[in-house]
Order: C-alpha cells, then structure tokens, then sequence
C-alpha cells in the first residue's frame, strides 16, 4: 500500500460522563447513565454512523480514590459489549481483560463467543493490570513485579491464541444424514504446559469468525513495547509532541520487523481529547469550563497516583520536587504513564495545579483544542509525518463530544481523502486493513 492509500483508523474511546475528569459535572454529560445499557448502544451508533474502526472500554480490577469525586464503578466490559454487539452491524467491539488476574482458557472463551455474537467484530485490548489495588483484589498483599506480569502476559496470548485455533475452521461437518455433528480429529488439544499455564483444551467455542479477535495493546514501557512489537496488532499510546510520538512509532514498528513481523500490521494509535468549538474561543470556553469544574482533590489524588509518590504536603502552586519523583525502575505500576508526567513536568516547568488542569483532559493523552479544522490538521499532521497510524479518540464529555467528532471533524477528514466515507468490511480486522490469521 502507497502512502496515498493509506486511510486512519479511528477507535472511540468510551467512558460513560467522557473523558474529562470533570465531565461528570457538565451540564452536557449523562453521569446518571452509567450503568444504562441503552445509553452505550446509542453511543456506539453514533460511533457507527462516523464509520468509525471501532470502540473500545477500559477496565480496572478495583475502586480506587475517584468514588468520592468522580463517577466510579460500571459495566464489565465484554458484557457490555455483547449488549452493544446486536444493537449495531459494522462496528469493531474493543473490551480489555487483564491477562494477571485471568485464566486464560476463560478469557479465550469469552472473546471466542464475543466475536460470534458480533459476527466478527471483537478486539481484546491486553492488559497486565498496573495497581495495587487490584492485587489486593485477589488474594495478594503486593502486586505481581513489572517484568513477571508481562512473562505471564506472553505465555497468555501464547495459550490464547491455541485454543481459538483449537478448532479448524471445517471442523464442524453438519452431518445430519450420518449423525455427525464435528469432525473428532479437527478439534484437538492444545496440551500446552509453561511456566505460568498448563492448559489441555480445546477450548469448547468454535473457532471465531475472524479466527482470532484483534489483539491490541496500551503499554509504553520498555516491557510494553516489547510486548506490543511480538504480539499486538494495533497499540494505543499516549504521546504529547510530534516528536515523542514519531520516536514511539518508528521504535515498536522497527521491533515488530525485528521480530519477523511486518511492521504495517502493527498500527499505532495515539491518544486525542478533541475539545471542540465552531470557532477556537468556543472551543478554549468550554475547555475552561472543564477546568473550573475539576475537583482538586481528586485531580492531586490521581496526580500521586501516576507518578507513585504522595504530593498531599506541596503546595499547588508549586512545582513537584525532584527529590519525591521514583526513578522509573523503581515504579512496579504503569512505568510508561509515570514517565510521561514526570516528563511533562519537568519540560514544561508546571505547578502542581497546572499538571492537575493539563491532565484533566486526558490523563496524559494529548488534548487539542480548536475548530474542527484544527483538530482535524493536527491528526493529518500526526498521521502524514509517521506518528500514528490513526487515533484512539476520547471525547472530553460524552455523549456531545463524540457526536462533535463523528458530525464535524469525521467530514473533513473525508474531504481529505483522509478517511473511509463507507464501510468496506464487516469484521474489525477488515476494518483495520489485518489478514484473517489461518486455522490448522
């Protein structure tokens, strides 16, 4: 494919008030909905009618600080998505798991039945959980070190990835003259034994239409990328400049062809928090708006969380010391979150309070205010100088946000040539340009 083929991905990343940590208080955002099914199929046909590559949720294993300031607690992702999955036709379904506190012949049947509820359109975003809280979760008192839960992530993919395979894709005979449903020697055991699983199988799904979901990725640490090089097939990133971004691009698609794999089946996907005006003075009202709104003591709470030091005792106004920043060895959560605030902290010389406002909106993503013209120029900027493949797009509130991105930035994106105007696939690897992975 020539660059002038290339088309962006787009994935919308759904949070039920938006993405702002003070979405949940504007008047524009449906906190009460959180928990409303019908809420997130509407949401995803609105994500349909952009002909949008996909939507995606996060997931976390626990309640931390926010239950008191924020909108707290929701739908388990795969669920969910199997509600949205007969409320809508083409769009890809993105659920995470956590490959730490899973098994993985449950998580391989759970993603093996999605993409057959959604004939096709499933993804499974792979996460190694980065809290202790979660660990706290389920029977331990310190978390799983850094280095060991990407080892039990790769041998989960590993297992995963047989047991959907454990099935040929004409093991199913219908033989309903001889009585035979399946045919024995087409459905065979995995029989896998490793350091972290011994697993006899087959999984007991049929193999999934699209013979195994996509799989995607979100960690940028030196483990993360690593991880994403070998094994995923679209990366979702946070990177705040152009540059960062080009390095982070060009570094896991130079692993991905290290390791045998072309690097085109690789896609990135930066984080964006459009907030979006008709003119750019609206767009920076309302991004004030949102900041007025914040609640400081939430915003220092996950502040000490991302760069894993307590910062209850410096002033606002005030940069963070030095002296109470980790070395990022030292950090056994998300290393490549801490990095990139610690960085951001230092390269632009920040108080406490000024971290707390740049990071309301994306929680380290980058966040681009403007016209839709203006949004729509920093992603083909992004997109044309080898930074992203597409974005992971994250409305500041929802459900006003997304319908601004998909009825005015989508257009103009089309009108570049920049995006598909129609769907050209059903399932979500289709939809991301990736080859249906062979059977046995």
């Amino acid at each position: 494919m020539t660059d002038g083929d290339r088309r962006l991905h787009l994935n919308a990343f759904l949070m039920a008030p938006g993405h702002h940590d003070a979405a949940w208080r504007h008047p524009s955002s449906r906190p009460d909905r959180a928990t409303d099914v019908a809420y997130f199929q509407e949401l995803a046909r609105t994500a349909e009618r952009g002909r949008l590559d996909s939507i995606f949720f996060a997931d976390g294993l626990a309640v931390w600080h926010r239950v008191g300031s924020n909108v707290s607690g929701g739908l388990e992702p795969l669920t969910l998505l199997s509600a949205i999955a007969v409320a809508t036709e083409r769009i890809g379904l993105i659920a995470t798991a956590s490959t730490t506190f899973n098994e993985p012949f449950t998580l391989a049947r759970l993603f093996a039945s999605l993409d057959h509820i959604s004939g096709g359109r499933a993804g499974w975003n792979i996460v190694t959980s980065g809290n202790t809280a979660e660990a706290h979760n389920f029977n331990l008192d310190e978390h799983v070190p850094h280095a060991v839960r990407y080892e039990r992530a790769a041998e989960f993919v590993e297992v995963a990835a047989k047991l959907w395979d454990s099935w040929a894709d004409d093991a199913v005979l219908l033989d309903v003259a001889g009585g035979r449903y399946a045919d024995p020697d087409r459905v065979r055991p995995i029989d896998h034994a490793g350091t972290h699983f011994k697993v006899r199988g087959p999984l007991n799904v049929q193999r999934p239409p699209q013979g195994r979901p996509l799989l995607v990725q979100a960690g940028s640490s030196e483990d993360g990328r690593e991880f994403a090089a070998r094994h995923a097939e679209a990366v979702f990133t946070a990177q705040q400049t152009l540059a960062d971004g080009q390095t982070f691009y060009k570094d896991v698609k130079t692993r991905a062809e290290r390791l045998g794999r072309d690097p085109g089946g690789v896609k990135i996907l930066p984080g964006i928090c459009p907030i979006l005006g008709s003119t750019e003075e609206e767009a920076r009202r309302l991004e004030r708006e949102l900041t007025d709104l914040q609640v400081l003591d939430y915003g220092l709470a996950q502040l000490s969380s991302m760069l894993n030091t307590d910062l209850a005792d410096v002033p606002l106004d005030a940069p963070v010391p030095e002296h109470l920043l980790p070395a990022e060895d030292d950090v056994n959560g998300n290393k490549s979150r801490f990095t990139l605030v610690s960085e951001l902290a230092r390269r632009d010389r920040l108080t406490v309070r000024e971290i707390i406002a740049r990071l309301g909106g994306g929680r380290g993503h980058r966040v681009v205010t403007g016209t839709p013209e203006q949004v729509a120029d920093q992603m083909e900027e992004w997109f044309r100088e080898g930074a992203a493949d597409g974005f992971n797009v994250m409305p500041p509130v929802l459900p006003t946000g997304l319908e601004d991105f998909v009825d005015h930035v989508v257009p103009v994106l089309q009108r570049r040539g920049l995006f598909r105007t129609e769907y050209t696939g059903r399932t979500l690897r289709e939809h991301y340009g990736l080859p249906r992975p062979p059977g046995n």
